[in-house]
């Protein structure tokens, strides 16, 4: 049983960037940060904490691409304590009869999750510590947390970089690509599919630095910066995937990208148009529907609802159109099914599901990995926030291998050059960090 510690910091923001310095020396580490949007007034509201942070490895599980969701409930179902992890959309395959043939450079495993040696969770501007008394008294915990306040950030934290940055798609392919998409929604073989393209570059980074950068340019409300051993997570994701609280579960798939404008009026405008534009709430609404399928899976009859629809929400870089979907689950049902059987999340999929994911992994180049998975945390109650892994970088130290994927929902309504833009306008944050 942990303990727990309250402790003042004076500034928090500083804080948080010497955590993640700290934490990067540590095999095992999670960072994940709400960047400020647990405090704003609006549908953001959801959000508990304004980071939490854990590190090192008490007791972890890798997956090998083989009955990885079987020993992911095992451990759920063993563990009373803070868990933290990711799951690749790979896992796919073993939820259905599926492959993926893709190039990975990136080989990261099917999932991780670890037991932390030790958690901070900051919440309503206060930190807390919670601590193993086997493994550290108070006395240590207070020192660890001195040690991290002394750590000095290094005047190359913000150096900017210039990577020559590869595609796996030229535009001409990529547009005919989606044309071809067309083509299989004109025959009635899916109603939509999320068509994805990777970036990527030979390359040796700071992974602080780098998310530290994107953290500025775009802050957002499912920020992330995982590390496993050699392999880096640095996430600037808009959005959840689930979130379960006590018996509620609620989703927020993202369908419905705009760009933004520095005039005050035109960006008004553009928001105006995001909520009014037929085929981003034709994409909007499909997803709900499938969403709405997946979390009535396990949930109580009747129980599962729209909060929300069409909701547009504004960041740094974009405006987003939202919904919320919630559902009630009974007392004794197994969190680990709720999460497996929403899984992967159809906002990055399509519909009908399975033929939307055959699809992807046809015209696709590259396996998605940890893009378009999901990186989270279960507290010892078995409650627990997922989010989905977009506008990400993922780096590879030994291989010096940088890559990102973005990609957006192809309808019927789509023109494959405003497809390709679309692309582009996700990657916008990500290119000027890296380029």
């Amino acid at each position: 049983m942990r303990k727990q510690l309250k402790i003042d910091i004076e500034n928090i923001d500083l804080f948080k960037k010497q955590i993640i310095l700290f934490g990067n020396q540590i095999n095992e580490f999670a960072f994940l940060d709400s960047s400020g949007f647990d405090k704003k007034n609006t549908n953001h509201s959801n959000y508990e904490y304004n980071f939490l942070a854990a590190f090192g490895s008490v007791k972890q599980i890798t997956g090998d691409n083989h009955d990885d969701f079987s020993k992911f409930n095992q451990f759920v179902n063993e563990s009373n304590d803070w868990l933290f992890g990711f799951l690749t959309y790979d896992l796919k395959n073993e939820l259905e009869n599926l492959e993926s043939k893709n190039t990975d450079d990136l080989n990261l495993p099917g999932l991780h999750f670890f037991i932390p040696e030790f958690v901070l969770d900051c919440k309503d501007a206060t930190i807390t510590a919670h601590y193993l008394p086997e493994l550290h008294s108070e006395q240590e915990v207070i020192q660890k947390i001195h040690t991290i306040q002394n750590v000095a950030l290094s005047k190359n934290l913000n150096k900017g970089l210039n990577l020559n940055l590869n595609s796996r798609f030229s535009k001409p392919e990529y547009m005919n690509a989606v044309q071809k998409l067309k083509q299989h929604i004109q025959r009635g073989d899916i109603y939509e599919v999320n068509f994805c393209q990777e970036f990527y570059s030979h390359s040796a980074i700071d992974p602080v630095s780098v998310y530290l950068k994107l953290r500025e340019i775009s802050p957002t409300p499912f920020s992330c910066y995982y590390k496993l051993n050699d392999k880096y997570l640095i996430s600037a994701s808009p959005e959840r995937f689930l979130k379960k609280t006590g018996s509620k579960i609620i989703s927020q798939p993202i369908k419905g990208t705009q760009r933004r404008s520095t005039d005050k009026i035109k960006d008004e405008k553009l928001k105006t148009e995001l909520l009014n534009d037929p085929k981003e709430r034709a994409e909007n609404v499909m997803i709900v529907d499938l969403v709405r399928n997946d979390l009535s899976r396990t949930a109580k009859k009747g129980t599962v609802k729209v909060d929300e629809l069409f909701g547009i929400y504004t960041f740094k870089q974009v405006h987003q159109m939202i919904s919320t979907i919630s559902a009630e689950i009974s007392e004794n049902t197994n969190v680990v099914d709720v999460i497996k059987k929403a899984f992967p999340m159809g906002s990055m999929t399509g519909a009908p599901k399975i033929r939307a994911m055959e699809l992807i992994d046809h015209y696709e180049k590259s396996k998605r990995g940890l893009y378009s998975g999901s990186v989270g945390f279960i507290t010892p109650e078995k409650d627990f926030d997922f989010n989905v892994v977009i506008r990400s970088i993922l780096y590879n130290e030994a291989k010096k291998y940088v890559s990102f994927t973005v990609g957006g929902a192809i309808t019927s309504l789509s023109v494959p050059e405003k497809e390709y833009e679309e692309c582009l306008v996700k990657a916008k944050a990500i290119m000027e960090v890296l380029n």
